[in-house]
């Protein structure tokens, strides 16, 4: 085995550890705070955490294996466009990557939402995330592995071709984690005035994502309500 290889091994390796403790760390911090805030609200539905947990480790080493190669050919390689020079780009770049690759991160989970959604395609895969009914803390990476596929790719792709400074990549990643986590831990963690608001009518949050795990066929999105608003698949808001 080559030295090349065992780099990229070991490089993945240690992504998915991350990737497994960070989702450990930050659901764990969720559960507790809806105990604190919500007592009860997971009473009873421990082997629907355990089997969230279980999924969920098994996405972070499908997660972390393309992460942590790219991340050597990144540090090793040059490969990526991650730069590390605050004066490669003008400043509004910074904010600006930051959108861009949420939006396109957005459109993919749209589109392969939707897909996880025909008959065939959710009883394969999309179930197992449905079968956390309803959703905890624990559910943000509850997914099958051709589903945790589909969502692994994703920044690791982006970053081989769209420019993005390793700290603003460092915010879209905490926002995907934050925003895993507080859709589906079971109750709205933002004011009602904001998720009534006009900001809110665009964003995603726990009251607009509880409704895709009542009625399925509707609420696709992930940080955004722009694709479902324009395909008409949006169906408001639910009391989580």
């Amino acid at each position: 085995m080559s030295d090349w290889t065992i780099q990229a091994l070991a490089s993945a390796l240690a992504m998915t550890a991350i990737m497994a403790l960070r989702y450990l760390a930050t659901s764990g911090f969720f559960a507790w705070l809806t105990g604190r805030v919500r007592p009860g609200r997971y009473a009873g539905r421990t082997p629907q955490i355990r089997r969230e947990i279980g999924w969920s480790l098994l996405s972070a080493g499908i997660y972390g294996a393309p992460a942590g190669i790219v991340a050597w050919g990144w540090q090793q390689h040059g490969w990526t466009r991650i730069y590390t020079d605050w004066h490669a780009y003008p400043p509004w770049w910074l904010p600006l990557s930051v959108l861009v690759y949420l939006f396109l991160h957005d459109t993919w989970f749209y589109w392969t939402h939707r897909w996880m959604h025909f008959p065939r395609v959710f009883a394969a895969a999309h179930a197992v995330h449905h079968a956390s009914r309803p959703p905890t803390a624990w559910a943000a990476m509850s997914f099958h592995p051709i589903e945790a596929v589909t969502g692994a790719v994703v920044i690791p792709a982006l970053v081989l071709v769209i420019p993005i400074h390793v700290a603003a990549l460092g915010v879209v990643l905490g926002i995907m984690t934050l925003m895993g986590i507080t859709n589906h831990m079971g109750w709205e963690i933002f004011p009602r005035r904001f998720i009534h608001s006009r900001a809110g009518d665009w964003l995603i949050t726990a009251s607009h994502h509880h409704r895709h795990h009542e009625q399925y066929q509707c609420n696709f999105g992930l940080y955004f309500r722009f694709w479902d608003h324009l395909c008409g698949t949006d169906r408001g808001l639910s009391a989580p």
